[in-house]
Order: structure tokens, then C-alpha cells, then sequence
């Protein structure tokens, strides 16, 4: 691993100027999450849009606001605090009322990137988000990063971590963009269908690939 290292990371351009931004996503049970944390290891700093959106609609009085004038007072519980269940049962299978909830956190989850940005100091960043490409927001980076692995794979990762049956992966699979238009869309790939250490070393060399 370390030899991979030495051979392909490049000295870093000048600090002072912008960083180039890196969109990485993947699908559930896809080992995203996991590729994102050896980016970290590896030195570059990840920004994690749906944890930050989390913490956004908490946070923002203005968003709190527009989303009970949306979906009603139960998106947010007894303690204020936003009801993660009752609003993604809610938006499931309302697809307008998912791409209207989108539009209100969205703007304010990429204002904060902007800010996250203008602070870092290294030549790559990496956004984390699981709509890239369903938002468009591919085309606001230098470079889209997919993690992908077959269905079956993902499947299985999600039960064993979820708890989840096969019939209720599949149903939040079927709701995501398919594998193949993602394949299409982007810029650099890491299949992840066998174990940690290949996916971590498929990792390292995209990453310091990265021109």
C-alpha cells in the first residue's frame, strides 16, 4: 500500500490558489461512505452534504420554516427536532414533494459548502452526496467520483447492516438513480465488489491520479 503511495501522489500546486472540488457518490449499500473515509486518511478533506443537511435543518430557523409550511408540522418532533421518519415516509413516493423539498434544503446545504471551501487549504476537496448526478450537481465539480458494486452486493450490505428485508433494499434501490446512467455520468469509477483492501487501494490510485 505504502509503495502505491509514493508512486502516485504529486506534489500539491500552490495553496493559495482555488481547490479543485471532486463529486463523489454512490448508491446505498455501495461503500461510499468507507471511500470516503481512506480520502480522509489519504489527507484531503471531505465535506459530507447529507450529514451537513442534517444539521442544516436543525440549525436554520428560515429552512425550519418552509419545510412545516410544506409538509406540516410533524416534520419536526415534540423536541424540534427534525422527524428524519415521518418526512421521508412522507416524500417516498411523492416525487413532486421530494423535488420540492430538495429545493428548499439544497440551496442552503450549498451555500454552506461554499463557506466549508474558501477554509481549506489542500488542492483536492471531495464532496460527499448521495444526488450528484440527480441534482446536476456533477457539473459544479472538476471531477465526479462513483462507488458502485452489483445490486446483489449492495443488497446484502444493507440487511446485514439495516437490518432491512431484500423486498425493502430493492424498493429504496428502485427510487435511486439506476447504476448504469450513473456508470455513464462519471468521471472516475471505483468498483467495489470485493474486500476493504482492494477498494482502499482503488481509492489511493484515483485519487492521486487526479490531475
Amino acid at each position: 500500500m505504502e509503495e502505491l503511495h509514493s508512486e502516485t501522489q504529486k506534489a500539491e500546486p500552490d495553496p493559495l490558489s482555488a481547490p479543485k472540488i471532486i463529486g463523489l457518490t454512490g448508491g446505498i449499500g455501495s461503500g461510499k461512505t468507507t471511500v470516503a473515509k481512506f480520502i480522509e486518511e489519504f489527507g484531503f478533506p471531505v465535506y459530507y452534504s447529507d450529514d451537513r443537511a442534517k444539521d442544516i435543518v436543525n440549525d436554520n430557523d428560515d429552512l425550519r420554516l418552509k419545510i412545516k409550511e410544506l409538509l406540516g408540522d410533524e416534520a419536526y418532533d415534540e423536541n424540534g427536532f427534525y422527524n428524519r421518519k415521518f418526512v421521508a415516509e412522507k416524500v417516498f413516493n411523492d416525487k413532486d414533494l421530494l423535488q420540492s423539498l430538495n429545493e428548499i434544503i439544497h440551496p442552503a446545504v450549498r451555500t454552506d459548502f461554499e463557506e466549508w471551501v474558501k477554509k481549506q487549504t489542500k488542492y483536492l476537496v471531495f464532496k460527499e452526496t448521495a444526488l450528484l448526478f440527480e441534482l446536476k450537481l456533477n457539473q459544479q465539480c472538476y471531477k465526479s467520483l462513483l462507488v458502485t458494486a452489483e445490486d446483489n452486493i449492495r443488497i446484502k450490505r444493507v440487511m446485514d447492516r439495516d437490518g432491512k428485508t431484500y423486498r425493502e433494499v430493492q424498493a429504496v434501490m428502485e427510487k435511486q438513480m439506476p447504476e448504469k446512467d450513473k456508470i455513464k455520468l462519471a468521471d472516475c469509477i471505483i468498483y467495489n465488489n470485493t474486500n476493504l483492501e482492494d477498494l482502499k487501494e482503488q481509492t489511493e490510485k484515483i485519487v492521486f491520479d487526479i490531475e
